[in-house]
């Protein structure tokens, strides 16, 4: 258990450095770049310009039995601060390893990722500042809602009354008043990924990332818990990168919508644009 909840301190343990980065100039909003928040003004925030995420894989015909593969295709994006950015495609496109590299829990072959412009290679996952949320939620057994919920927290050596006061206002936010003293495993589906969607919030990172956190789930209940999740991203200002497949989801959640294939990044543009403009006839197919 010790281990586990050290793994999990990757994604809420505190950031001791400075701010990050963002890539590049912006380009048109139809396409690859970012744009300003309504209403936020010209905000900074993260930038990935041209980055290539490899993966070896074995392969009996290539020298020494190993070839490498592209997961990720010279993708540039940023998200600027208070922004929900969705990236959405079919299973193997390179969505959630793009995610995992801005992470920092995959290595890039090229490009860099950064926050406030400041570049964030060589910066541990834990000094990131980033918080994960992850299809399963990969809540803590032994922990109650409260505990899990404070797990961040605690790594931040939070004081015992801050803690709880923060507590009780995520669970109060996540529509899980109450729930603080409950087993994890007394609890459904919807309200595990509130759980870790409080729990990921709490240490307030300042990107969330969250790779198909509902796709477990049905879909009536993942449509409901859709907006839900969007809610509670705007209404604590929260940047964010989510991962789906689903293009429902992904309209619901994002500000705008990234459409990525074979690694790459076709179109990232306003939901409403990407309908009434798609970039590419690939783009047009997929969103039918």
């Amino acid at each position: 258990m010790e281990e586990k909840e050290r793994a999990g301190a990757a994604a809420e343990a505190p950031l001791d450095g400075a701010p990050g980065q963002q890539g590049g100039s912006a380009p048109d909003p139809g396409t690859s770049g970012g744009a300003a928040v309504p209403g936020r003004g010209a905000a900074r925030g993260l930038g990935v310009s041209d980055v290539v995420v490899r993966y070896e894989k074995r392969d009996r015909g290539a020298r020494r039995g190993r070839a490498l593969t592209t997961a990720v295709d010279h993708v540039s994006l940023d998200v600027a601060k208070g922004e929900i950015v969705a990236l959405l495609g079919p299973s193997g496109c390179g969505k959630s390893s793009l995610l995992r590299a801005v992470a920092g829990l995959e290595p890039l072959a090229q490009g860099t990722v950064t926050w406030d412009d400041a570049d964030l290679a060589g910066v541990l996952v834990h000094r990131r500042q980033f918080g994960l949320m992850f299809q399963d939620g990969q809540l803590f057994p032994h922990r109650n809602v409260e505990r899990n919920v404070a797990y961040g927290l605690e790594a931040q050596h939070v004081p015992r009354a801050e803690r709880a006061a923060r507590v009780t206002e995520l669970l109060d936010l996540v529509s899980l008043a109450g729930f603080g003293r409950r087993r994890v495993a007394n609890l459904s589906g919807g309200e595990r990924q509130r759980v870790a969607l409080a729990r990921a919030l709490a240490p307030r990172p300042r990107l969330l990332l969250l790779d198909e956190p509902l796709s477990a789930l049905d879909r009536r209940l993942r449509e409901r818990l859709a907006a839900d999740v969007r809610d509670v991203l705007r209404e604590t200002g929260t940047t964010a990168l989510f991962v789906t497949h689903d293009h429902e989801e992904a309209f619901t959640v994002a500000d705008r919508v990234g459409v990525m294939s074979a690694g790459r990044l076709l179109q990232l543009a306003a939901p409403e644009v990407l309908r009434s403009s798609p970039a590419t006839p690939e783009v047009e197919e997929f969103l039918r």
